[in-house]
């Protein structure tokens, strides 16, 4: 029997800190003070040293250049 993949949407796979930062003009360290600041959108803790964020919540911050698109996606 054959399995059917589904097409996984690639605006909700999650981006550890290199990609993000590839996307934004930032620095690890204002990234990491905008978190704890709630200006930015809180990570996904995957492990003890490893945190990522959702594509769609980094798209949408590059877009608006504000934490707006944080909270349209958070309202989905």
């Amino acid at each position: 029997m054959k399995r059917h993949l589904t097409k996984i949407d690639n605006a909700d796979r999650l981006v550890c800190l290199n990609e993000v930062l590839t996307l934004l003009p930032i620095s690890s360290a204002s990234w990491w003070n905008g978190v704890r600041a709630g200006k930015y959108p809180r990570g996904i803790k995957l492990g003890p040293k490893t945190t990522c964020w959702r594509l769609s919540e980094i798209t949408a911050l590059a877009e608006t250049g504000t934490d707006e698109g944080r909270h349209q996606s958070a309202s989905k």
